[in-house]
């Protein structure tokens, strides 16, 4: 029996043939601003206080964990607010099991599923893992997204599934209610809102949540990664009617969320105020690169999250490994002219800000 020698040798799918594993280069610089991660830790009392959650979790580990991960539920519900309950929540292990599992009970062989490129990868590799068609629309002007250019493509494709990212990732661009308001009116399908990034918007931006009542396959995805600064603990979650939660049972795997996650992600719920404290922060240093950029000469466009997207950049890859050079890591979308930062402290913006103006201008 002959040895198999590469992943070419195995008996791939045919639909994951020549497809890469998603992933940034996982580089160990002093800073890191090219996952857009919150560079902020998390602060004593609440690390204290998660500990203290987990100490008591772990006490009980022999037994499976709450299938219906219950309590966390409520507290999700709690922080959402707009009246729901944990009937209307699912949780998982980041937004992209949510979204897989979404796409597992809805999407799969000959179902289609639409997004606007471009947009965040796990999109389209989430589909060919699920045996789901990705079909990628086009954006207007400047990555954004009217009601009539959403609607156009929709008509067009007939999907089973639309992703909506609000705001959009790698872009940073916002998304109005009237857009996903007119794609849910133009299509009997699901439609997905990816509110990964939703905390770092404007504090008075309404929320995709806003208009769940009377829209039974209206889904708005959120992640703990971002604002709670909480990736490394991999939770996410969706709010929808309560019949999605049911229909995302048959697909997820037998106590999908260990004990230990729900006990650490009830206690960061818990101190709410203290996790989005350092929102704020991100979101003026959000707006010092913005104007900095601009100074400098390269063109940032309009962001509601933690990074910036920036044009204007002769020569992405050199950019980028100049920077590494320098300690600094960003993020090359592979959009030409553009590279991706991300929002962190006000010294990794420092550091980020002086290392590409010793670059000299664009």
């Amino acid at each position: 029996m002959g040895g198999v020698t590469s992943l070419n040798d195995l008996p791939l799918r045919d639909n994951l043939r020549g497809l890469t594993p998603y992933g940034a280069p996982q580089l160990h610089v002093p800073v890191a601003l090219n996952v857009n991660e919150n560079t902020h830790g998390i602060p004593d009392d609440v690390a204290q206080g998660i500990v203290a959650a987990l100490a008591v979790a772990v006490r009980t580990v022999n037994r499976y964990p709450d299938r219906e991960f219950t309590e966390l539920r409520d507290s999700l519900a709690r922080y959402l607010g707009h009246g729901l309950t944990r009937k209307n929540i699912w949780a998982a292990n980041g937004s992209n099991e949510v979204l897989q599992q979404v796409l597992q009970a809805f999407g799969g062989s000959g179902r289609t599923v639409l997004g606007f490129a471009p947009t965040y990868s796990m999109y389209s590799l989430l589909a060919s893992g699920t045996g789901t068609r990705w079909i990628a629309g086009e954006r207007d002007a400047d990555f954004e997204l009217s009601p009539a250019t959403a609607v156009e493509w929709v008509n067009r494709v007939a999907p089973d599934l639309v992703f909506l990212c609000s705001p959009n990732n790698p872009t940073g661009t916002p998304l109005s209610l009237d857009t996903i308001a007119a794609v849910y009116d133009a299509t009997d399908g699901i439609v997905v809102v990816d509110e990964a990034y939703y905390e770092f918007g404007p504090t008075d931006s309404p929320s995709a949540l806003s208009l769940l009542p009377g829209r039974e396959r209206l889904l708005v995805s959120r992640t703990m990664s971002k604002a709670f600064a909480f990736a490394g603990a991999r939770v996410g979650y969706l709010a929808a009617d309560p019949a999605v939660t049911d229909a995302l049972r048959l697909v997820r795997l037998p106590y999908h969320l260990s004990a230990l996650t729900q006990a650490a992600a009830v206690a960061a719920l818990a101190h709410t105020p203290a996790m989005l404290a350092m929102v704020d922060d991100i979101r003026s240093q959000r707006e010092r690169i913005t104007s900095e950029l601009t100074f400098l000469g390269y063109a940032p466009l309009r962001s509601s999250s933690n990074f910036v997207l920036f044009g204007g950049v002769e020569d992405p890859r050199a950019t980028f490994e100049a920077l590494l050079a320098d300690g600094v890591l960003v993020r090359d979308v592979g959009i030409p002219g553009h590279l991706r930062v991300s929002a962190g402290t006000e010294a990794e913006t420092t550091a980020f800000l002086t290392a590409l103006e010793a670059l000299g201008h664009p």
